[in-house]
């Protein structure tokens, strides 16, 4: 059977991500004054002819007219052509090998250019089947062999007919005139290649759409690079995550849905059933309902600092990792916080809205710089500690307080606790997590403590604070000024209604969750995250996973990786170590890190292995989750 099996594969935007005309179009139009609009005619006379709408002889005269190029410039396309092979065929060099004798170009593109290309794969030059340059004496290109049957229309089925290939042929390409070749009845399948481009009149004819060849070599359980194509990977993007991280992970080959807003935990349960990754910002609730559907779940991204959204323990259970974006909105919210300070100190919340309805009341009663006032951060993190640094080199004295024993910044000062802090500072700012232990950490109490006349900020979680108690002291003006920008409960979309007992108080600034919301931060976290997420998913990387046990992994070279990941019990990694060596397989590498609850081992291993191996790994007692890379 198997060497029965014979491959036919189209070179423009298959074996390459262009079409080779287009680019020599750019080098022999270079210096042309109306470059830009023949290129254009060569784009449009190439997809006429793909998409079977003008005869192949007819375009193919016309484009060579147009390029007006010369026998020079074949090598300058082919260095260029060489940097444009496509992805997945790079990553399955080992494919082009192995079946070389099997494996045929057939193009009507030209073999002076498709040859040195090729070969570089492996593919044998015999193998190749194309047009060739006719050249004048002056050595430009006047035209192509007419001779050749590739030159014709229906070129390549002709072509087929003399192969005359006995067994069965499979084609892969994205042109009208490789689907023509199963249309003739020579070909077992047609699969429409569209990892550089899709013509939609040819997918409705495939009988099979392969998004990469990673997709075509796993439907014949050929696959050698990667274990699972990433086209076979849903990605779920929800609320509005920025446009760099979709196209991370569309680039890098995932099947990719977004949707702008949140959704609820009933929405959230349905959606989520075949989705191997998902990603979400402060909104979604990912619920311990919503992960009983999630059976396909590898890998979340919160596209935010905090994660107290997404139930860490239960994604641990399923042997799901978790990334965030620790760092990457720290500066936004700092420059929020300080001018918020500001704008309380001055009462400017006032006077702005006073101005609006006509009041003009100038008058310097209660209003502060804030060079040499007392500012108290709680929660001495990413956050508070550069908060800590801008804050003193604009003037103000620091103090804060942390849980846990952080390293003073500056001339910042350590307070042993909250009620120290409290009665010494005239500004308090919260950047605290979201844990349960921190759920009205701020009430009546800890009101109390404060300065009379305190400035009070929360840009950290919504229910860190009392707002009931928050709403009597603004009255009562013992905080005669806040900054609130998180809320116990906030709408999910921008078309819902924003309610809170903390409308219409005095001095007092609401914004709606914005404090990492700037263009800055949403792209620093829209290329974090995905990285991290795709790092995992290729390598089995988690360095910076929120849950995971954090490995770091060097990169694998003539290896196969085993994930492994298992409940927490002695005698797993015994027991795997035990399975390979059972069946004379040997560790060229192996990590393993543990918490309180999973094990995360990584084993690399430097041979084949039989599938009954797998199947052994998978059915270790305790095993969470088992995967393979290639």
């Amino acid at each position: 059977m198997e060497n029965n099996r014979h491959f036919v594969i189209d070179f423009d935007s298959t074996f390459t991500q262009v079409e080779a005309l287009d680019v020599l179009g750019e080098i022999s139009l270079a210096n042309n004054p109306n470059r830009k609009q023949k290129l254009q005619e060569l784009k449009d006379l190439t997809d006429l002819a793909m998409g079977g709408k003008l005869a192949f002889r007819e375009s193919l005269e016309k484009r060579l007219e147009i390029l007006e190029a010369s026998k020079d410039e074949i090598p300058e396309l082919v260095e260029r052509l060489k940097k444009k092979v496509s992805v997945s065929f790079v990553r399955n060099e080992e494919f082009f090998t192995e079946y070389k004798d099997r494996i045929y170009i057939i193009s009507n593109g030209f073999k002076e250019i498709i040859v040195p290309i090729v070969k570089e794969l492996g593919v044998k030059e015999e193998n190749v089947y194309a047009n060739t340059f006719v050249f004048d004496d002056a050595g430009k290109i006047a035209g192509f062999d007419q001779d050749n049957v590739l030159s014709s229309n229906n070129g390549k089925v002709e072509l087929l007919k003399q192969l005359d290939l006995k067994g069965d042929v499979y084609v892969i390409g994205d042109g009208y005139n490789d689907y023509e070749i199963k249309a003739a009845g020579l070909a077992n399948k047609f699969y429409a290649f569209t990892e550089n481009v899709e013509r939609g009149d040819i997918l409705d004819k495939a009988d099979h759409i392969t998004p990469s060849l990673d997709e075509f070599l796993y439907l014949h359980k050929m696959n050698k690079a990667i274990s699972y194509p990433k086209n076979r990977i849903k990605v779920l993007l929800l609320e509005n995550v920025h446009a760099d991280a979709v196209a991370i992970m569309k680039n890098e080959g995932y099947n990719v849905t977004t949707i702008s807003g949140a959704l609820d935990e009933e929405e959230l349960a349905e959606k989520i059933k075949d989705v191997s990754v998902l990603g979400i910002r402060s909104k979604t609730q990912l619920t311990a309902k919503v992960l009983e559907n999630a059976n396909r779940l590898i890998a979340v991204g919160a596209f935010c600092i905090g994660t107290n959204q997404i139930d860490l323990e239960g994604c641990l259970k399923k042997g799901v990792a978790v990334f965030n974006a620790p760092f990457s909105n720290t500066r936004s919210v700092v420059e929020l916080a300080i001018g918020e300070i500001i704008l309380l100190m001055r009462n400017l919340p006032d006077r702005i809205a006073e101005m609006h309805n006509g009041t003009w009341n100038k008058s310097a009663k209660g209003s502060y710089e804030i060079r040499g006032k007392k500012l108290g951060i709680v929660g001495y993190g990413n956050i508070g500690s550069q908060l800590s640094v801008v804050a003193e080199a604009i003037g103000f004295d620091v103090y804060y307080y942390d849980l846990v024993e952080k390293l003073a910044l500056g001339n910042a000062t350590k307070c042993n606790s909250l009620k120290e802090l409290f009665e010494k500072v005239d500004i308090v700012t919260l950047h605290v997590d979201g844990r349960k232990e921190n759920k009205n950490m701020i009430g009546e109490k800890e009101f109390g403590w404060m300065k009379e006349g305190s400035i009070f900020l929360n840009l950290a979680r919504g229910q860190v604070v009392d707002v009931e108690a928050l709403k009597k002291n603004l009255a009562s003006g013992k905080i005669r000024g806040a900054g609130v920008d998180v809320f116990p409960k906030e709408p999910k979309t921008n078309q819902e209604e924003f309610e809170s007992p903390l409308r219409g108080l005095p001095n007092l600034i609401l914004t709606p969750h914005i404090g990492g919301s700037t263009e800055e931060a949403q792209e620093n976290i829209g290329n974090f995250v995905p990285g991290k997420i795709i790092n995992y998913i290729n390598t089995g990387s988690t360095t910076n996973s929120v849950n995971f046990p954090n490995l770091q992994l060097p990169i694998l070279e003539n290896a196969h990786r085993l994930i492994h990941i298992h409940h927490n019990k002695p005698g797993i990694i015994a027991h795997i170590n035990r399975i390979l060596a059972a069946h004379d397989i040997n560790i060229v590498g192996q990590y393993l890190k543990t918490n309180e609850t999973i094990g995360y081992v990584i084993t690399d291993i430097d041979k084949e292995y039989a599938a009954d191996v797998i199947k052994e790994l998978k059915g270790i007692e305790g095993t969470i989750r088992f995967r393979v890379l290639y």
